[in-house]
């Protein structure tokens, strides 16, 4: 497969972060990052000379690998990751009130509202513009996930938030195409099974012929193996 190379001479993800930048600017965009294509799009960003800031959720309940993965990225590209956590009371009063693992019950969308939707509310309500690295082949949730979108989830009659999906069209395979040719750094976790990586309760190894995220919350049915992040009421945008 030929290795992806970083450019904005063709409608790319590389492109399309770039024009996202230079459109919103560093400081009213970020990078939202978890995983292996979001680290795709650090890198993309840094090999441009681009400096757009990089935010994790931290729900409190991470793989420990995954912790030590943000450190190796924020050494790789010496480029500070602001961590976002969840309100002390309302974890609190979560677990108080129904335990530790609800979720295998109740679902998991309460359990992500408190540990992920809020603070990402709050982070993007500081924001204009954000970019993450959903694909269409991930899941039946996301077939339809475009390039640039209205993101109608966090916006708000007082203000438009927009959403960038640079690796929207891309596979699995040309994201590690592009970890391997480029020397990206990964969760060590990918070496043991996991392929999308979430909190630790909820995320597992896949099997051979297994869909990537059939190891995130595997026991809901797939149409439901979203946490909220990306709500898909999506509004293509063009130009």
């Amino acid at each position: 497969m030929e290795p992806r190379k970083a450019s904005i001479h063709d409608d790319t993800p590389q492109r399309i972060i770039a024009d996202a930048i230079q459109r919103y600017g560093e400081e009213e965009l970020a990078i939202s990052f978890s995983g292996a294509e979001d680290v795709v799009l650090v890198d993309m960003a840094h090999k441009l000379g681009l400096r757009p800031g990089v935010f994790a959720l931290d729900t409190g309940r991470l793989h420990p690998e995954t912790y030590r993965f943000f450190e190796t990225v924020r050494d790789h590209y010496d480029t500070p990751i602001e961590l976002l956590m969840p309100q002390p009371e309302a974890v609190a009063s979560l677990v108080r009130e129904k335990g530790m693992f609800s979720f295998l019950n109740d679902g998991h969308s309460e359990c992500c509202a408190v540990r992920k939707i809020e603070p990402l509310r709050r982070k993007l309500s500081t924001l204009d513009a954000w970019i993450t690295g959903q694909r269409q082949d991930q899941s039946v949730t996301r077939n339809d996930v475009p390039h640039k979108q209205v993101d109608r989830a966090f916006s708000s009659a007082e203000h438009t938030l927009m959403k960038f999906n640079p690796l929207s069209e891309w596979s699995s395979g040309d994201v590690w195409a592009y970890i391997r040719a480029n020397g990206v750094p990964y969760n060590a976790l990918h070496d043991q099974g996991f392929v999308s990586i979430g909190c630790e309760p909820c995320t597992r190894p896949v099997g051979p012929h297994e869909h990537e995220r059939a190891g995130r919350w595997w026991w809901e049915e797939a149409t439901q193996k979203e946490c909220g992040l990306h709500a898909q009421n999506v509004v293509k945008i063009i130009g």
